[in-house]
């Protein structure tokens, strides 16, 4: 359906507009050719809409013939025989109802058509009509690139919801089957502690559910995933396994991605404490300068270690999705240095 149709208030407006066009065109027959104001207004209101209505059909022609597939000649042609055709069938509606005005004999219906008029009405509305494929062939630009724009929207939100999908079966599974193995450890020598890595195993994969399925969380919401996953990885690393937090109050209520700072976490302790013997901390520490996020990661490692150098495949992953959301306002960076592994992000700060 043409979009001037589908929409209540456009065609209001839009018949509005060729009624004013109807009285422009009443007031130049009453001045050139002393036609009565009664003959003039009941002549032209109803054919001046009528002709807005024709006018819409160029819509349909631009629609069939799109711009990508034209060439001059054959939009020379396409274009003039529909303004043409157009324009004939405004004038045989204009004949039929002065014909139909006349037919009543009153004295204040019915114009006097001479030929001059006649054809002035035709060429005018030949006109009209390339006005109108003009018009009608930005609309359907428009059109395209809002179409266009919702399908990128849709396509990032595929994406998103993919990313998370992945991010969801990415959580390490050895991270889960060295949790269980601890779980039937404990079992023998600290039903207690055993209980409580199971309910903290359980809240763990309930929250990372729960915040998956939203799109930007409070950083306090993330700190707390991580939290029950530091939790779990203490009863299996015990003393070897230290944290250092240092989070600024209000930074707490910053929304961020979810699921970006548990694989950081989980990083530092599968490359770095888990390599060393006498264990280490990791260091997490946020803060916030005007309107940005800062947000530090930190761990120790063993730089002989097989797995140090990693491929940094989810470090570049997790830059591309800061990117994708902030563009180039995002910053991620990681570097070694002095047998220390260090991740910084500084994002946008907003705030629900």
């Amino acid at each position: 359906m043409h979009p001037i149709l589908s929409q209540l208030r456009s065609l209001l407006w839009y018949l509005a507009a060729w009624v004013i066009g109807g009285l422009v065109m009443a007031w130049v027959l009453v001045v050139s050719h002393a036609t009565p104001w009664p003959a003039a207004l009941t002549f032209t209101i109803p054919v001046t809409v009528a002709y807005g209505f024709i006018s819409l059909s160029a819509y349909y022609v631009c629609r069939s013939y799109p711009l990508a597939n034209r060439n001059l000649q054959n939009m020379i042609f396409i274009f003039g025989s529909a303004s043409l055709l157009s324009g004939a069938a405004w004038i045989v509606l204009c004949l039929l109802l002065n014909s139909l005005s006349l037919y009543v004999e009153s004295d204040w219906l019915g114009i006097g058509m001479t030929p001059q008029l006649t054809t002035s009405l035709f060429c005018l509305a030949s006109l009209i009509y390339i006005v109108s494929l003009l018009a009608h062939d930005l609309l359907i630009a428009q059109e395209n690139i809002r179409d266009a724009e919702l399908k990128k929207t849709a396509a990032q939100l595929f994406a998103r919801d993919a990313e998370l999908q992945v991010l969801r079966s990415q959580i390490n599974p050895h991270f889960l089957f060295n949790s269980l193995n601890s779980i039937s450890a404990l079992t023998a020598i600290d039903a207690v502690a055993a209980r409580a890595m199971v309910i903290e195993l359980s809240d763990f994969f309930r929250k990372s559910v729960a915040l998956t399925a939203h799109s930007l969380i409070p950083l306090g919401d993330e700190l707390k995933l991580c939290e029950h996953y530091l939790a779990i990885e203490k009863n299996r690393f015990g003393d070897r396994l230290q944290t250092q937090m240092t989070i600024e109050p209000d930074s707490l209520r910053a929304q961020v991605p979810p699921m970006f700072l548990q694989p950081l976490v989980e990083n530092a302790i599968k490359h770095g404490i888990s390599n060393l013997d006498e264990g280490g901390a990791v260091t997490l520490m946020t803060s916030l300068h005007e309107s940005w996020l800062y947000i530090a990661i930190s761990n120790p490692m063993d730089s002989h270690a097989p797995s140090a150098s990693g491929t940094a495949t989810g470090l570049r992953n997790l830059k591309a999705r800061f990117e994708n959301l902030y563009g180039e306002r995002a910053r991620v960076s990681w570097q070694e240095s002095h047998r220390v592994f260090r991740v910084e992000i500084i994002i946008p700060f907003e705030c629900a």
